[in-house]
Protein backbone atom coordinates (compact mmCIF):
# COMPACT_ATOMS: atom_id res chain seq x y z
CA UNK A 1 0.00 0.00 0.00
CA UNK A 2 2.94 2.59 0.97
CA UNK A 3 4.49 1.74 -2.36
CA UNK A 4 1.73 2.53 -4.07
CA UNK A 5 1.19 5.56 -2.85
CA UNK A 6 4.50 6.43 -3.03
CA UNK A 7 4.35 5.67 -7.11
CA UNK A 8 1.38 8.19 -6.86
CA UNK A 9 3.06 10.73 -6.07
CA UNK A 10 5.26 13.40 -8.36
CA UNK A 11 8.56 12.35 -5.74
CA UNK A 12 9.59 15.98 -6.15
CA UNK A 13 10.80 17.47 -3.30
CA UNK A 14 10.45 21.41 -2.81
CA UNK A 15 13.27 23.98 -1.12
CA UNK A 16 12.02 27.12 -1.19
CA UNK A 17 15.07 30.16 -0.21
CA UNK A 18 14.80 33.62 0.67
CA UNK A 19 17.98 35.55 -0.28
CA UNK A 20 17.98 39.33 0.77
CA UNK A 21 20.75 41.40 -0.44
CA UNK A 22 21.68 45.35 0.45
CA UNK A 23 24.07 47.84 -0.44
CA UNK A 24 25.36 49.26 2.79
CA UNK A 25 28.38 51.28 4.04
CA UNK A 26 30.53 48.63 6.03
CA UNK A 27 29.91 44.76 6.77
CA UNK A 28 28.90 46.10 10.41
CA UNK A 29 25.44 48.26 8.99
CA UNK A 30 25.06 45.22 7.07
CA UNK A 31 25.40 42.39 9.57
CA UNK A 32 22.43 44.78 11.78
CA UNK A 33 20.40 44.86 8.65
CA UNK A 34 20.28 41.53 8.23
CA UNK A 35 20.04 40.75 11.54
CA UNK A 36 16.56 42.66 11.71
CA UNK A 37 15.09 41.22 8.63
CA UNK A 38 16.02 37.58 10.04
CA UNK A 39 14.04 38.37 13.11
CA UNK A 40 11.08 39.91 11.23
CA UNK A 41 10.59 37.24 8.38
CA UNK A 42 10.50 34.30 11.41
CA UNK A 43 8.43 36.53 12.82
CA UNK A 44 6.09 36.90 9.63
CA UNK A 45 6.73 33.14 9.08
CA UNK A 46 5.52 31.69 12.49
CA UNK A 47 2.40 34.02 12.06
CA UNK A 48 1.85 32.28 9.01
CA UNK A 49 2.51 28.81 10.81
CA UNK A 50 5.30 28.01 9.12
CA UNK A 51 9.65 27.95 10.11
CA UNK A 52 11.81 30.35 8.32
CA UNK A 53 15.38 29.72 9.37
CA UNK A 54 18.56 30.70 8.77
CA UNK A 55 21.87 28.84 6.90
CA UNK A 56 24.70 29.01 7.71
CA UNK A 57 28.08 29.14 5.52
CA UNK A 58 28.36 25.55 4.69
CA UNK A 59 24.84 25.06 4.34
CA UNK A 60 24.68 27.48 1.31
CA UNK A 61 27.66 25.81 0.27
CA UNK A 62 25.81 22.20 0.23
CA UNK A 63 22.57 24.05 -1.57
CA UNK A 64 25.14 25.12 -4.71
CA UNK A 65 27.12 22.06 -4.35
CA UNK A 66 23.93 19.77 -4.92
CA UNK A 67 23.11 22.00 -8.02
CA UNK A 68 26.56 21.76 -9.83
CA UNK A 69 27.36 18.11 -9.15
CA UNK A 70 23.94 16.33 -9.49
CA UNK A 71 23.82 13.00 -8.20
CA UNK A 72 26.87 13.31 -5.68
CA UNK A 73 24.41 15.02 -3.25
CA UNK A 74 25.35 12.16 -0.63
CA UNK A 75 28.53 12.82 -0.42
CA UNK A 76 28.87 16.63 0.26
CA UNK A 77 31.32 16.64 3.61
CA UNK A 78 32.49 20.29 3.56
CA UNK A 79 35.19 21.35 6.71
CA UNK A 80 35.46 24.39 6.29
CA UNK A 81 39.11 24.52 8.74
CA UNK A 82 40.36 21.84 6.89
CA UNK A 83 39.91 23.64 3.99
CA UNK A 84 41.85 26.81 4.77
CA UNK A 85 44.38 24.72 6.76
CA UNK A 86 45.17 22.75 3.45
CA UNK A 87 45.33 26.49 1.21
CA UNK A 88 42.04 25.29 -0.69
CA UNK A 89 39.56 27.30 -2.24
CA UNK A 90 35.97 26.01 -1.45
CA UNK A 91 34.79 26.68 -5.35
CA UNK A 92 37.31 24.00 -5.99
CA UNK A 93 35.09 21.69 -3.45
CA UNK A 94 32.15 22.26 -5.22
CA UNK A 95 32.13 23.92 -8.43
CA UNK A 96 31.79 21.35 -11.71
CA UNK A 97 34.28 19.47 -13.93
CA UNK A 98 33.41 21.29 -16.69
CA UNK A 99 31.19 24.55 -17.42
CA UNK A 100 30.27 24.79 -21.45
CA UNK A 101 28.31 27.84 -22.45
CA UNK A 102 26.72 28.02 -25.86
CA UNK A 103 23.88 30.29 -27.61
CA UNK A 104 21.00 29.04 -25.59
CA UNK A 105 21.79 26.37 -23.10
CA UNK A 106 25.23 25.11 -21.39
CA UNK A 107 26.96 21.62 -20.50
CA UNK A 108 27.73 20.83 -16.74
CA UNK A 109 29.87 17.94 -16.18
CA UNK A 110 27.50 15.19 -18.13
CA UNK A 111 24.19 17.05 -17.74
CA UNK A 112 23.07 19.92 -20.17
CA UNK A 113 20.74 22.83 -18.69
CA UNK A 114 19.16 25.87 -19.97
CA UNK A 115 18.06 29.16 -18.21
CA UNK A 116 14.64 30.39 -19.27
CA UNK A 117 12.99 33.56 -18.25
CA UNK A 118 9.56 35.05 -18.42
CA UNK A 119 8.93 37.17 -21.35
CA UNK A 120 5.15 38.47 -21.44
CA UNK A 121 3.29 38.35 -18.52
CA UNK A 122 -0.47 38.15 -18.80
CA UNK A 123 -3.15 41.06 -17.81
CA UNK A 124 -4.55 37.75 -15.36
CA UNK A 125 -2.36 35.67 -13.68
CA UNK A 126 -3.40 32.38 -11.60
CA UNK A 127 -1.56 31.46 -8.62
CA UNK A 128 -1.44 27.73 -9.62
CA UNK A 129 1.22 28.69 -12.63
CA UNK A 130 4.34 28.61 -10.77
CA UNK A 131 3.03 25.42 -8.84
CA UNK A 132 3.05 23.78 -12.07
CA UNK A 133 6.00 25.30 -13.29
CA UNK A 134 7.65 23.71 -10.28
CA UNK A 135 6.01 20.06 -11.17
CA UNK A 136 8.43 19.36 -13.26
CA UNK A 137 9.95 16.26 -12.14
CA UNK A 138 13.02 17.63 -12.75
CA UNK A 139 15.99 18.89 -11.08
CA UNK A 140 15.39 22.76 -11.65
CA UNK A 141 15.69 26.04 -9.74
CA UNK A 142 13.19 28.81 -10.48
CA UNK A 143 13.62 32.48 -9.32
CA UNK A 144 11.94 35.47 -8.22
CA UNK A 145 14.11 39.04 -8.22
CA UNK A 146 11.69 41.28 -5.83
CA UNK A 147 12.94 45.15 -6.06
CA UNK A 148 10.91 47.30 -3.98
CA UNK A 149 10.83 50.61 -4.58
CA UNK A 150 10.02 53.30 -1.74
CA UNK A 151 6.18 54.31 -2.29
CA UNK A 152 7.20 58.03 -2.96
CA UNK A 153 9.68 57.32 -5.41
CA UNK A 154 7.01 55.41 -7.02
CA UNK A 155 4.30 57.88 -6.89
CA UNK A 156 6.35 60.40 -8.23
CA UNK A 157 7.05 58.10 -11.03
CA UNK A 158 3.41 57.27 -11.83
CA UNK A 159 2.44 60.57 -11.66
CA UNK A 160 5.29 61.89 -14.13
CA UNK A 161 4.04 58.85 -16.34
CA UNK A 162 0.15 59.74 -16.11
CA UNK A 163 1.33 63.49 -16.50
CA UNK A 164 3.22 62.37 -19.96
CA UNK A 165 -0.16 60.44 -21.27
CA UNK A 166 -2.64 63.32 -20.31
CA UNK A 167 -0.08 65.56 -22.34
CA UNK A 168 -0.05 62.77 -25.35
CA UNK A 169 -3.39 62.76 -24.98
CA UNK A 170 -4.11 66.61 -24.74
CA UNK A 171 -1.48 66.97 -28.16
CA UNK A 172 -3.29 64.73 -29.95
CA UNK A 173 -6.87 66.57 -29.58
CA UNK A 174 -5.13 69.99 -30.26
CA UNK A 175 -4.04 68.48 -33.37
CA UNK A 176 -7.64 67.11 -34.43
CA UNK A 177 -9.01 70.70 -33.54
CA UNK A 178 -6.40 72.16 -35.40
CA UNK A 179 -7.75 69.93 -38.77
CA UNK A 180 -11.51 71.04 -37.79
CA UNK A 181 -12.32 67.92 -36.24
CA UNK A 182 -13.87 68.58 -32.97
CA UNK A 183 -15.67 65.27 -32.05
CA UNK A 184 -12.31 63.17 -32.20
CA UNK A 185 -12.58 60.28 -29.80
CA UNK A 186 -9.51 59.55 -27.78
CA UNK A 187 -8.11 56.29 -29.70
CA UNK A 188 -8.43 53.24 -27.60
CA UNK A 189 -4.56 52.92 -26.63
CA UNK A 190 -4.09 56.39 -24.79
CA UNK A 191 -7.39 55.57 -23.29
CA UNK A 192 -5.85 52.67 -22.06
CA UNK A 193 -3.02 54.01 -21.56
CA UNK A 194 -4.47 56.62 -18.95
CA UNK A 195 -7.10 54.06 -17.31
CA UNK A 196 -3.69 51.77 -16.25
CA UNK A 197 -1.88 54.66 -14.83
CA UNK A 198 -4.61 56.24 -12.79
CA UNK A 199 -5.57 52.49 -11.70
CA UNK A 200 -2.16 52.33 -10.56
CA UNK A 201 -1.88 55.34 -9.12
CA UNK A 202 -4.67 54.46 -7.08
CA UNK A 203 -3.12 51.30 -5.72
CA UNK A 204 -0.32 53.21 -4.33
CA UNK A 205 -2.16 55.90 -2.89
CA UNK A 206 -5.36 54.86 -1.80
CA UNK A 207 -4.84 50.51 -1.91
CA UNK A 208 -2.07 50.61 0.35
CA UNK A 209 0.04 48.81 -2.36
CA UNK A 210 3.50 48.94 -3.07
CA UNK A 211 5.52 49.47 -6.53
CA UNK A 212 8.20 46.48 -7.51
CA UNK A 213 10.42 45.62 -9.80
CA UNK A 214 10.13 41.84 -10.30
CA UNK A 215 12.00 38.84 -12.58
CA UNK A 216 11.21 35.29 -12.99
CA UNK A 217 13.92 33.38 -14.08
CA UNK A 218 13.77 29.65 -14.32
CA UNK A 219 16.93 26.78 -14.92
CA UNK A 220 16.36 23.26 -15.61
CA UNK A 221 18.84 20.72 -15.84
CA UNK A 222 18.33 16.81 -17.93
CA UNK A 223 20.87 14.22 -18.92
CA UNK A 224 20.56 14.65 -22.18
CA UNK A 225 20.40 17.27 -25.03
CA UNK A 226 17.02 15.85 -26.27
CA UNK A 227 15.95 15.37 -23.25
CA UNK A 228 16.85 19.16 -22.33
CA UNK A 229 14.55 20.27 -25.39
CA UNK A 230 11.81 18.34 -24.16
CA UNK A 231 11.05 19.31 -20.69
CA UNK A 232 11.68 23.15 -21.98
CA UNK A 233 9.20 22.55 -24.39
CA UNK A 234 7.06 21.48 -21.54
CA UNK A 235 7.41 24.66 -19.53
CA UNK A 236 6.88 26.44 -22.51
CA UNK A 237 3.68 25.00 -22.66
CA UNK A 238 2.47 25.61 -19.50
CA UNK A 239 3.25 28.76 -19.41
CA UNK A 240 1.18 29.49 -22.77
CA UNK A 241 -1.31 28.03 -20.83
CA UNK A 242 -1.67 30.79 -18.95
CA UNK A 243 -1.12 33.12 -21.44
CA UNK A 244 2.13 34.01 -20.62
CA UNK A 245 5.43 33.47 -22.94
CA UNK A 246 9.16 31.98 -21.00
CA UNK A 247 12.11 32.63 -23.83
CA UNK A 248 15.58 30.91 -23.73
CA UNK A 249 18.16 33.62 -22.52
CA UNK A 250 20.28 33.91 -25.90
CA UNK A 251 24.04 34.65 -25.41
CA UNK A 252 23.00 35.18 -21.72
CA UNK A 253 22.94 31.95 -20.22
CA UNK A 254 25.94 32.41 -18.02
CA UNK A 255 24.44 35.87 -16.72
CA UNK A 256 20.73 34.36 -16.61
CA UNK A 257 22.70 31.21 -14.09
CA UNK A 258 24.03 33.72 -11.79
CA UNK A 259 20.58 35.23 -11.61
CA UNK A 260 18.66 32.08 -10.73
CA UNK A 261 21.07 30.76 -8.10
CA UNK A 262 20.50 31.99 -4.37
CA UNK A 263 23.48 34.29 -4.42
CA UNK A 264 21.44 37.42 -4.13
CA UNK A 265 22.54 38.61 -7.37
CA UNK A 266 20.77 39.99 -10.60
CA UNK A 267 22.63 40.05 -13.86
CA UNK A 268 19.72 40.34 -16.47
CA UNK A 269 17.93 43.75 -17.27
CA UNK A 270 14.42 42.11 -17.99
CA UNK A 271 12.29 44.13 -15.31
CA UNK A 272 8.74 44.01 -14.52
CA UNK A 273 6.57 47.12 -13.23
CA UNK A 274 4.58 44.85 -10.88
CA UNK A 275 2.11 45.89 -7.10
CA UNK A 276 2.00 43.89 -4.32
CA UNK A 277 -1.18 41.82 -5.32
CA UNK A 278 0.61 40.68 -8.46
CA UNK A 279 3.93 39.93 -7.15
CA UNK A 280 1.68 37.31 -4.44
CA UNK A 281 0.55 35.63 -7.79
CA UNK A 282 4.91 34.18 -7.84
CA UNK A 283 4.98 33.58 -4.43
CA UNK A 284 5.12 29.73 -4.44
CA UNK A 285 4.10 28.93 -0.87
CA UNK A 286 1.30 26.44 -1.38
CA UNK A 287 1.18 23.54 0.03
CA UNK A 288 3.81 22.64 3.09
CA UNK A 289 5.65 18.91 3.01
CA UNK A 290 6.06 17.17 5.78
CA UNK A 291 8.57 14.81 5.88
CA UNK A 292 10.48 14.60 9.16
CA UNK A 293 13.25 11.82 9.78
CA UNK A 294 12.35 9.16 11.75
CA UNK A 295 8.53 9.78 10.89
CA UNK A 296 6.13 7.23 9.85
CA UNK A 297 3.52 7.01 6.76
CA UNK A 298 0.43 9.62 7.70
CA UNK A 299 -1.31 10.21 4.70
CA UNK A 300 -0.33 11.89 1.39
CA UNK A 301 -0.47 15.82 0.90
CA UNK A 302 -3.95 16.80 -1.09
CA UNK A 303 -1.93 19.58 -3.20
CA UNK A 304 1.61 18.12 -4.11
CA UNK A 305 0.41 14.25 -4.10
CA UNK A 306 3.61 13.61 -2.52
CA UNK A 307 3.50 10.91 0.99
CA UNK A 308 3.44 12.75 4.29
CA UNK A 309 6.03 11.11 6.70
CA UNK A 310 5.27 12.60 10.24
CA UNK A 311 7.12 12.16 13.99
CA UNK A 312 4.58 12.67 16.79
CA UNK A 313 7.36 13.53 18.92
CA UNK A 314 8.31 16.61 16.72
CA UNK A 315 4.72 17.92 16.56
CA UNK A 316 3.54 20.22 19.21
CA UNK A 317 0.88 17.86 20.33
CA UNK A 318 1.19 14.24 19.24
CA UNK A 319 -2.40 13.43 20.21
CA UNK A 320 -4.91 12.55 17.29
CA UNK A 321 -8.37 11.70 16.88
CA UNK A 322 -9.07 9.55 13.90
CA UNK A 323 -12.79 10.66 12.40
CA UNK A 324 -15.08 8.94 9.95
CA UNK A 325 -18.44 7.64 9.05
CA UNK A 326 -18.81 4.21 10.04
CA UNK A 327 -16.81 1.28 7.27
CA UNK A 328 -14.81 4.62 6.41
CA UNK A 329 -11.51 2.67 7.48
CA UNK A 330 -10.88 4.15 10.93
CA UNK A 331 -9.59 0.95 12.33
CA UNK A 332 -7.49 0.08 9.05
CA UNK A 333 -5.65 3.46 9.55
CA UNK A 334 -4.60 2.99 13.25
CA UNK A 335 -3.79 -0.65 12.84
CA UNK A 336 -1.69 0.95 10.06
CA UNK A 337 0.11 3.11 12.00
CA UNK A 338 0.36 0.83 15.17
CA UNK A 339 2.29 -2.08 12.47
CA UNK A 340 4.57 1.03 11.55
CA UNK A 341 5.20 2.07 15.45
CA UNK A 342 5.68 -1.69 16.45
CA UNK A 343 8.16 -2.19 13.42
CA UNK A 344 9.97 1.61 13.10
CA UNK A 345 10.71 2.27 16.90
CA UNK A 346 11.47 0.73 20.28
CA UNK A 347 8.17 2.63 21.84
CA UNK A 348 5.75 0.89 23.74
CA UNK A 349 2.07 0.68 21.96
CA UNK A 350 -0.95 -0.24 23.96
CA UNK A 351 -4.62 -0.51 22.84
CA UNK A 352 -7.89 -0.40 24.62
CA UNK A 353 -10.15 -2.42 22.62
CA UNK A 354 -13.67 -2.66 22.89
CA UNK A 355 -14.67 -4.66 20.33
CA UNK A 356 -12.25 -7.05 19.95
CA UNK A 357 -10.75 -6.20 16.38
CA UNK A 358 -7.07 -6.38 17.39
CA UNK A 359 -6.38 -9.55 18.92
CA UNK A 360 -4.79 -11.41 15.74
CA UNK A 361 -2.65 -7.93 15.00
CA UNK A 362 -1.25 -8.01 18.34
CA UNK A 363 -0.64 -11.24 18.55
CA UNK A 364 0.88 -11.92 14.91
CA UNK A 365 2.97 -8.79 16.25
CA UNK A 366 3.68 -10.66 19.52
CA UNK A 367 2.06 -8.76 21.45
CA UNK A 368 -0.30 -9.37 25.18
CA UNK A 369 -3.89 -9.42 24.72
CA UNK A 370 -5.54 -9.17 27.95
CA UNK A 371 -9.11 -10.19 28.01
CA UNK A 372 -11.10 -8.64 31.10
CA UNK A 373 -14.19 -9.93 32.27
CA UNK A 374 -15.63 -11.29 35.41
CA UNK A 375 -15.92 -14.48 34.80
CA UNK A 376 -11.82 -14.15 33.12
CA UNK A 377 -9.08 -15.49 35.22
CA UNK A 378 -6.68 -12.26 34.55
CA UNK A 379 -6.46 -9.88 36.90
CA UNK A 380 -5.82 -6.09 37.19
CA UNK A 381 -5.13 -4.97 40.62
CA UNK A 382 -6.43 -1.28 40.62
CA UNK A 383 -4.24 -0.43 43.49
CA UNK A 384 -0.93 -0.87 41.74
CA UNK A 385 1.05 1.83 42.01
CA UNK A 386 5.11 2.24 41.14
CA UNK A 387 7.59 5.39 42.20
CA UNK A 388 7.19 6.94 39.35
CA UNK A 389 3.50 7.25 39.54
CA UNK A 390 3.30 10.92 41.64
CA UNK A 391 5.05 12.85 39.05
CA UNK A 392 8.52 13.53 41.69
CA UNK A 393 5.39 14.41 44.22
CA UNK A 394 3.63 12.27 47.02
CA UNK A 395 2.22 9.42 44.83
CA UNK A 396 -0.27 8.72 47.34
CA UNK A 397 -2.09 12.15 46.70
CA UNK A 398 -2.73 11.24 43.13
CA UNK A 399 -3.99 7.66 43.98
CA UNK A 400 -6.10 9.09 46.76
CA UNK A 401 -8.19 10.90 44.05
CA UNK A 402 -8.51 8.04 41.54
CA UNK A 403 -9.52 5.85 45.04
CA UNK A 404 -12.58 8.44 45.93
CA UNK A 405 -13.45 8.23 41.79
CA UNK A 406 -13.27 4.39 41.89
CA UNK A 407 -15.59 4.55 45.31
CA UNK A 408 -18.03 6.58 44.13
CA UNK A 409 -18.29 4.32 40.98
CA UNK A 410 -18.40 1.63 43.15
CA UNK A 411 -21.08 2.98 45.17
CA UNK A 412 -23.74 3.37 42.53
CA UNK A 413 -21.87 7.22 41.48
CA UNK A 414 -23.51 8.96 44.09
CA UNK A 415 -21.62 12.12 45.23
CA UNK A 416 -19.37 11.53 48.48
CA UNK A 417 -19.59 13.44 51.77
CA UNK A 418 -16.74 14.90 53.47
CA UNK A 419 -17.02 12.28 56.09
CA UNK A 420 -16.75 9.68 53.35
CA UNK A 421 -13.70 11.18 51.42
CA UNK A 422 -11.78 11.48 54.39
CA UNK A 423 -12.42 7.65 55.68
CA UNK A 424 -11.21 6.67 51.74
CA UNK A 425 -8.28 9.56 52.10
CA UNK A 426 -7.48 7.86 55.70
CA UNK A 427 -7.66 4.18 54.51
CA UNK A 428 -5.57 4.74 51.54
CA UNK A 429 -3.07 6.46 52.91
CA UNK A 430 -2.95 3.36 55.72
CA UNK A 431 -2.90 0.09 53.15
CA UNK A 432 0.29 1.98 51.34
CA UNK A 433 2.41 2.68 54.09
CA UNK A 434 4.64 -0.67 54.46
CA UNK A 435 4.71 -0.42 50.63
CA UNK A 436 6.11 2.91 50.46
CA UNK A 437 8.15 1.90 53.82
CA UNK A 438 9.77 -0.85 51.98
CA UNK A 439 10.82 1.28 48.68
CA UNK A 440 8.32 -0.12 46.83
CA UNK A 441 9.46 -3.42 47.07
CA UNK A 442 7.07 -6.28 47.08
CA UNK A 443 3.24 -6.55 46.21
CA UNK A 444 1.40 -3.66 46.28
CA UNK A 445 -1.91 -3.34 48.15
CA UNK A 446 -5.36 -4.64 47.08
CA UNK A 447 -8.90 -3.66 47.17
CA UNK A 448 -9.21 -6.55 49.18
CA UNK A 449 -6.52 -4.65 51.55
CA UNK A 450 -8.37 -1.72 51.39
CA UNK A 451 -11.93 -3.00 52.36
CA UNK A 452 -10.56 -4.74 55.31
CA UNK A 453 -8.75 -1.55 56.26
CA UNK A 454 -12.35 0.53 55.99
CA UNK A 455 -13.77 -2.67 58.30
CA UNK A 456 -11.23 -1.73 61.43
CA UNK A 457 -12.25 1.68 61.10
CA UNK A 458 -14.65 2.76 64.44
CA UNK A 459 -16.82 5.55 62.13
CA UNK A 460 -20.10 3.75 60.81
CA UNK A 461 -19.77 5.53 57.62
CA UNK A 462 -16.71 3.03 56.82
CA UNK A 463 -18.66 0.44 57.09
CA UNK A 464 -21.12 1.45 54.82
CA UNK A 465 -18.32 2.33 52.18
CA UNK A 466 -17.22 -1.29 52.80
CA UNK A 467 -20.67 -2.30 52.58
CA UNK A 468 -21.15 -1.09 49.43
CA UNK A 469 -17.89 -1.98 47.55
CA UNK A 470 -18.14 -5.60 49.19
CA UNK A 471 -19.72 -6.55 45.73
CA UNK A 472 -16.48 -5.76 43.88
CA UNK A 473 -13.83 -7.04 46.54
CA UNK A 474 -14.52 -9.75 48.01
CA UNK A 475 -18.21 -10.89 46.17
CA UNK A 476 -18.28 -12.05 42.53
CA UNK A 477 -17.16 -8.90 40.32
CA UNK A 478 -13.77 -8.97 42.45
CA UNK A 479 -11.31 -8.59 38.91
CA UNK A 480 -9.95 -5.59 39.94
CA UNK A 481 -9.13 -6.58 43.88
CA UNK A 482 -6.72 -9.08 43.11
CA UNK A 483 -3.11 -8.93 42.44
CA UNK A 484 -1.90 -8.70 38.77
CA UNK A 485 -1.26 -11.59 37.21
CA UNK A 486 -0.93 -10.95 33.31
CA UNK A 487 2.21 -9.61 31.40
CA UNK A 488 1.72 -5.25 31.60
CA UNK A 489 5.44 -5.42 30.75
CA UNK A 490 5.01 -6.45 26.84
CA UNK A 491 6.12 -3.67 24.72
CA UNK A 492 2.78 -4.52 22.91
CA UNK A 493 -0.69 -4.71 24.95
CA UNK A 494 -4.05 -4.88 23.92
CA UNK A 495 -6.90 -4.72 26.61
CA UNK A 496 -9.56 -6.70 25.87
CA UNK A 497 -13.23 -4.90 27.54
CA UNK A 498 -15.65 -6.56 25.06
CA UNK A 499 -16.91 -9.02 27.85
CA UNK A 500 -17.39 -6.48 30.43
CA UNK A 501 -20.14 -6.39 31.41
CA UNK A 502 -22.69 -3.06 31.99
CA UNK A 503 -21.62 -3.33 36.02
CA UNK A 504 -18.25 -3.77 35.41
CA UNK A 505 -17.46 -1.30 32.61
CA UNK A 506 -17.29 1.76 34.67
CA UNK A 507 -14.96 0.79 36.72
CA UNK A 508 -12.50 -1.51 33.99
CA UNK A 509 -12.27 1.75 31.95
CA UNK A 510 -10.96 3.63 35.39
CA UNK A 511 -9.02 0.75 36.31
CA UNK A 512 -7.30 0.74 32.58
CA UNK A 513 -6.33 4.03 32.67
CA UNK A 514 -4.77 3.81 35.77
CA UNK A 515 -3.04 0.90 34.99
CA UNK A 516 -1.33 2.78 31.37
CA UNK A 517 -0.54 5.66 33.56
CA UNK A 518 1.78 3.72 35.42
CA UNK A 519 3.02 2.55 32.19
CA UNK A 520 3.79 5.96 31.33
CA UNK A 521 5.53 6.91 34.55
CA UNK A 522 7.65 4.25 33.78
CA UNK A 523 8.25 4.93 30.49
CA UNK A 524 9.08 8.68 31.24
CA UNK A 525 11.76 7.33 33.25
CA UNK A 526 13.61 5.17 30.72
CA UNK A 527 13.19 7.60 28.39
CA UNK A 528 10.48 5.65 25.80
CA UNK A 529 7.42 7.14 24.01
CA UNK A 530 3.95 5.60 24.83
CA UNK A 531 1.26 5.42 22.35
CA UNK A 532 -1.94 4.73 23.13
CA UNK A 533 -4.96 3.68 20.83
CA UNK A 534 -8.50 3.88 22.13
CA UNK A 535 -11.14 2.24 19.65
CA UNK A 536 -14.76 3.40 19.87
CA UNK A 537 -13.46 6.18 22.17
CA UNK A 538 -16.97 7.38 22.83
CA UNK A 539 -17.93 4.34 25.39
CA UNK A 540 -15.61 6.16 27.78
CA UNK A 541 -17.29 9.22 26.83
CA UNK A 542 -20.62 7.74 28.32
CA UNK A 543 -19.52 7.45 31.95
CA UNK A 544 -18.40 10.36 33.78
CA UNK A 545 -15.62 9.47 36.22
CA UNK A 546 -13.60 7.66 33.04
CA UNK A 547 -14.70 10.29 30.70
CA UNK A 548 -13.02 13.08 33.94
CA UNK A 549 -10.15 10.86 33.65
CA UNK A 550 -9.41 10.39 30.20
CA UNK A 551 -10.23 14.36 29.81
CA UNK A 552 -6.79 14.78 32.46
CA UNK A 553 -5.02 12.01 31.36
CA UNK A 554 -5.54 13.58 27.31
CA UNK A 555 -3.97 16.83 29.00
CA UNK A 556 -1.27 15.28 31.08
CA UNK A 557 0.56 12.61 28.81
CA UNK A 558 2.32 14.90 26.39
CA UNK A 559 4.80 15.95 29.48
CA UNK A 560 5.26 12.39 30.03
CA UNK A 561 6.28 11.64 26.22
CA UNK A 562 3.23 9.87 25.52
CA UNK A 563 0.66 10.28 22.83
CA UNK A 564 -3.17 9.43 22.88
CA UNK A 565 -5.38 8.59 19.35
CA UNK A 566 -9.11 7.97 19.64
CA UNK A 567 -11.30 6.94 16.89
CA UNK A 568 -14.58 8.04 16.60
CA UNK A 569 -17.58 7.01 14.31
CA UNK A 570 -19.39 10.14 13.83
CA UNK A 571 -22.82 9.09 12.29
CA UNK A 572 -24.15 11.10 9.27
Amino acid sequence: MLLDKATGSNDTYQEKYITVSVAKKSIEEARQYFARIGADLAGHFSRLGSKCLELNATDRLRRLHDFYRVGEEAGFHFDLSETMRKGHDFKDYICPDTLEFTRDHFRMGDHYGRVIFLREYASYIKDSMVAELCDLNRNLLLSLDVIPIPTDEAVREVENRLLGVETNITNWQRRQNKNNNFSAVVPYNMEQQRKESKEFLDDLTTRDQRMMFGLLTMVHVADSKEQLDHDTEALLTTARKHLCQLAPLTFQQMDGLNTVLPYGVRKVHALRTLTTESTAVFIPFRAQEVMHPGGIYQGQNVISKNVIFANRKQLLNGNSFILGVPGAGKSFTAKREIVNQVLASDDDVILIDPEREYSALVKALGGETIHISATSSNHINAMDMNRQYGDGANPIILKSEFVLSLCEQLMGGFQLGAKEKSLIDRCTASVYRSFLQSNYRGEPPTLQDFHAELLKQAEPEAQEIALAIELFTSGSLNTFAKPTNVNVHNRLICYDILDLGKQLLPIGMLVVLDNILNRITQNRVKGKSTFIFIDEIYLLFQHEYSANFLYALWKRVRKYGAFLHGHYAKRG
